[in-house]
Order: C-alpha cells, then sequence, then structure tokens
C-alpha cells in the first residue's frame, strides 16, 4: 500500500485506531468494479484502487502524490474532473481520455467539511472504450448505409423505367445490381447463380457494357450445348490438319476470337471435367494451346461464368474440379428467383406485355384478376416463364385487356378464382388481397427465420413484417379449399 494510500485511510475518521475496519475499507475499494479515485482539496492524488488501472492501462504507483493539474499538463489525461469541481464546487460527469488510448466515462463529487471547504473529491470511473469503439463503429455503418442507400435510390430510379436492361423494385435485386455495378469496372472473374431464368444473361450482359472492355468483343457460350468431342476444338481452336475434315488454314477457337474483350460461359457446370482442366490453365496462366499445336498462345479475356448448379455439391461428388471453383468463384452473385421478389412480378410483367403488345394489336394491359393471378403463381420457369406466359396471352388475346384465361398458367390456386363459364363472379377483394399477403409472409418466414431478412425480400420494414406475421398467427380462412394456417 502506497504512503498516501495509508495516510488517506488514516484520516477517515470512522476507521482512525482501527486497524481491522482500516483494511476492510481498503479491500472494499479495491473490489470495487469501477475505478475510484480520490484526490484531497487541492486536487492532490491519494488514493487510486486497483480498477481504475484495469479501466485506463496507467500505473497508479506513479500517479499516486501527484496534482491532477500537473497529470492534466502532462496529457495523461484530457481533462480533469477533479480541478473542475474545484471551479463549479458541484458534481461533474464527463467522457475522460487517457494517454493509453482509453476511454471512461467519470463522475467527480466533492465533500466539505463542517466549514463548506471542500475536504476530498471522489471520482467514479466506468469504463466506455468498448462502447466508443462501438459508437464510432455504429456512425461508420450509418454512414457507409447512407451512402449504399443513395447509390440503391439512384439504381432503382435507373432500372424501374422501362427500356432499361433491369426492371426492379426488389431490395435483394437492387443490392446485386450495386455489387455489378461497382465489379464492373474491375477485371474480376463473376461468377452468377441462381435457378434457370432469373435473369443471369442479362447481369452479364450489364457487366460487360459497363466494363473497361465493353468497346471489344463479347462472346456467350452455353457450355451444356457444345458437342463434347467438338468442345476443345471450338473452345480453344485447331491447327491445320489436326484431325480430318480440319480447315487446311486451322481455325481460332472461341476464347481467341474473344481476345482483348469478355467471354461469357454460361452453364459452366456442364462443361467436361477435362475441359474444365484446359479452361484452369486459360485463367491461371492467361495461355491456350490450340489442338494438334504445341505452342501456347497468350491470351487476355474477361471471364463471366454462370450456372443453375450447385458447384460446391458438384465439386464434393468429383463432378467439378475444386480448384477450377476456387479461381471462378472470386465474386459470386445470387440472383433470387421470381417467387422471392413479388414486388418486381407486376413491373416486369406491364414492361413484357408493352413489349409484346407492340405490332401485336396495339396496347393491352391486364385486368385487376389476371394481375391477382400472375402474383400468386410460383414461377417455376422465372422471368424466361413469364415473358413465354405473357406472349402467348398477347397472340391469344383479341381485346385490349388480358384476362386470366389468356395467361393459361399451369397451376393457379384454386381458391384464387370462382368461375362460371367465362365470366368470375364478384369476390371479397380485401379478404382476397390478406390470403396472398399472408402466404408471402408466412413463406418468407419459413424461409428465412428471420424477421429482417423475411422482411427485406418482401421490400417491408421489419415492424411492418412482424405485426402482420403476429396478425395472421393461428388464423383460418373461411374457404374450405383452402385452410390456412400460420403458425406462432
Amino acid at each position: 500500500m502506497n504512503g498516501y494510500e495509508y495516510d488517506f485511510l488514516l484520516s477517515c475518521e470512522l476507521f482512525s485506531g482501527q486497524k481491522a475496519s482500516f483494511f476492510k475499507l481498503y479491500q472494499i475499494l479495491e473490489s470495487f468494479f469501477d475505478g475510484i479515485y480520490i484526490t484531497d482539496g487541492n486536487a492532490n492524488t491519494i488514493f487510486i484502487n486497483r480498477s481504475y488501472e484495469v479501466i485506463t492501462g496507467l500505473n497508479r504507483a506513479a500517479m499516486l502524490g501527484k496534482n491532477m493539474q500537473e497529470l492534466q499538463d502532462a496529457k495523461i489525461i484530457d481533462t480533469s474532473g477533479s480541478l473542475l469541481v474545484l471551479k463549479t464546487r458541484t458534481s461533474i460527469t464527463l467522457e475522460q481520455k487517457f494517454s493509453t488510448g482509453k476511454h471512461a466515462l467519470i463522475t467527480s463529487t466533492p465533500f466539505f467539511d463542517e466549514r463548506g471547504n471542500i475536504e476530498m473529491i471522489i471520482t467514479s470511473v466506468r469504463d466506455v472504450t468498448e462502447l466508443y469503439r462501438l459508437k464510432k463503429q455504429l456512425t461508420t455503418n450509418e454512414e457507409v448505409t447512407r451512402k449504399q442507400q443513395m447509390e440503391l435510390e439512384h439504381l432503382k430510379k435507373i432500372f424501374a423505367v422501362p427500356g432499361n436492361d433491369f426492371i426492379t423494385n426488389d431490395a435483394v435485386m437492387l443490392q446485386n445490381l450495386l455489387q455489378a455495378n461497382k465489379v464492373a469496372k474491375q477485371d474480376t472473374i463473376v461468377l452468377l447463380l441462381g435457378e434457370t431464368g432469373v435473369g443471369k444473361e442479362v447481369f452479364a450482359d450489364y457487366i460487360y457494357k459497363n466494363s473497361a472492355r465493353s468497346n471489344e468483343r463479347f462472346i456467350k457460350i452455353n457450355c451444356g450445348s457444345i458437342a463434347v468431342n467438338l468442345a476443345e476444338s471450338e473452345l480453344f481452336g485447331y491447327e491445320s490438319g489436326s484431325f480430318t475434315g480440319a480447315s487446311p488454314s486451322g481455325k481460332p477457337g472461341l476464347f481467341e476470337v474473344a481476345n482483348n474483350g469478355t467471354i461469357f460461359l454460361d452453364e459452366i457446370g456442364e462443361l467436361p471435367l477435362d475441359m474444365q482442366v484446359k479452361l484452369l490453365r486459360v485463367i491461371q496462366e492467361k495461355e491456350l494451346l490450340r489442338v494438334g499445336s504445341t505452342k501456347p498462345r497468350k491470351i487476355d479475356v474477361r471471364i463471366i461464368a454462370a450456372t443453375n448448379r450447385d458447384l460446391d455439391d458438384m465439386a464434393a461428388k468429383k463432378q467439378f474440379r475444386n480448384d477450377l471453383l476456387y479461381r471462378i468463384n472470386v465474386f459470386p452473385i445470387t440472383i433470387p428467383p421470381l417467387r422471392e421478389r413479388l414486388s418486381d412480378i407486376l413491373p416486369l410483367a406491364r414492361a413484357i406485355l408493352e413489349e409484346f403488345g407492340k405490332g401485336r394489336g396495339g396496347k393491352k394491359e391486364f385486368s385487376p384478376e389476371a394481375e391477382l393471378a400472375l402474383v400468386s403463381y410460383h414461377w417455376p420457369g422465372n422471368i424466361r416463364e413469364l415473358r413465354n406466359v405473357i406472349e402467348r396471352a398477347v397472340i391469344l388475346n383479341d381485346s385490349g385487356e388480358i384476362v386470366p384465361e389468356d395467361l393459361a398458367i399451369t397451376k393457379p390456386a384454386p381458391w384464387y378464382f370462382h368461375e362460371t363459364g367465362s365470366s368470375i363472379k364478384s369476390i371479397d377483394l380485401k379478404a382476397f388481397l390478406e390470403k396472398i399477403e399472408s402466404t408471402y409472409i408466412q413463406r418468407a418466414y419459413e424461409k428465412y427465420r428471420n424477421i429482417r431478412r423475411a422482411a427485406s425480400h418482401l421490400s417491408m420494414d421489419p415492424a411492418t413484417y412482424l405485426r402482420k406475421l403476429k396478425k395472421y398467427a393461428n388464423r383460418q380462412f373461411n374457404n374450405e379449399t383452402d385452410v390456412l394456417v400460420l403458425k406462432q
């Protein structure tokens, strides 16, 4: 125990001459979780407990006996609560910074003698270093979020306009577009993942058009449509006389044709294993070997790949090379299926209808019942199926209004429409819309098991989503053909 601490404790009249109580007081102060810092009426340090050292990272032995003004001038602390108390004669609470880089919240409280003079100042010190770090991180995150939100709003305005490559209001799709926008300027390999028909080729087109290679060639290859025995010569070319029927002058492959430009390898999961080895060489060595040649040719192409298959699962089953997967999985973008982009269905459908309507009987529009059928359908074929359905409807329709019969969706929900012949009876629209809303709210939660993610995929505020989830919990609809029970 330091001499200053000893003198301080002896000065406490309550324990004067009581050695056992004297040490008990010392042990109590030492056991406090918060730091305790005590000065006399002149701001000289007379006691510091162990927690203060832990919180601040300072050595108490070097500070005992020092005046607070001295410590402040030496920048060991930035602002002394004790000195402020001597000026104001009231308690002071402030955030204190230390030479160790740590932060603490301190409260300095004066104690007066019977004549009204400040006899001592006791300062409690609470560690807020982690809180300060979290506050700083939160501020940074908020700034990043604000910037991203501005970018998303900008993208939303661009991509919500018919005539652009993208029409979307979905939050996940906008995030994907933001990523695509950022990676487009780089030469990074991009891997587009998603079900058939979600728009992977549209993403590839967007990345190419916004890249530094947009003035060079863009070669699209469907790896699943190339004959296995011709794959090598098609992709990498061949020399004259390489095989029977070969051109006398040889032929460059598609990679050579795309040199200095971009090549899109669609359905890369269908590429034969032996071709995967040769593709790996192109990526790693930036060179290829024509069939029948021993002289490698330098090649410079930007690769965009796409697949609807689970490449990790294929790699585990030895159907896809792990080393190639590592090489192409640099910047993956997963495109959600249309059934998870509820807010995109009608904008897409209307844009497609406008496209097909031109030159085929003029302007057409969907009836309210047709729009309800569109948003209620599962769309296993995604946007490709949506286009096919609408094109067929436009061909069959003789009026200006597309009705559910024109759509001919193969699996409409039985309770959506009550039909007699070709007419549709009146329905309770509010109850009908609630059925659709409750179905998608439940589906989203069952898929993601997370309120924020489920709400995001439905473009809803989390609080609104949670309120509606609770609203439909354990609720049954009257229609006997469609009893929908939402579990809590």
